[in-house]
């Protein structure tokens, strides 16, 4: 996933509500991460969340290839 496709699909959730975009599911996190952990079947994987700035609000987002998840979390 390159950052375009990140930035329309952050747009998309904050500006819309969309919470799904194709095959993808978007998930909001909790304020403030940078970090998230995802469980799969009883391990945990990091996903690193990189910035994005939508409507002059600062989001964290980042994907998740295993479950095709986007994670966003509001940073300011």
């Amino acid at each position: 996933m390159n950052e375009t496709q990140m930035l329309k699909i952050v747009e998309g959730y904050v500006c819309k509500g969309d919470t799904e975009f194709g095959e993808i599911k978007v998930i909001r996190v909790p304020d403030y991460k940078t970090v998230f952990v995802e469980q799969n079947g009883g391990m945990g994987r990091a996903i690193i969340l990189t910035e994005y700035k939508v409507e002059g609000k600062t989001y964290w987002a980042g994907y998740s290839s295993r479950s095709e998840t986007v994670y966003v979390s509001l940073a300011a």
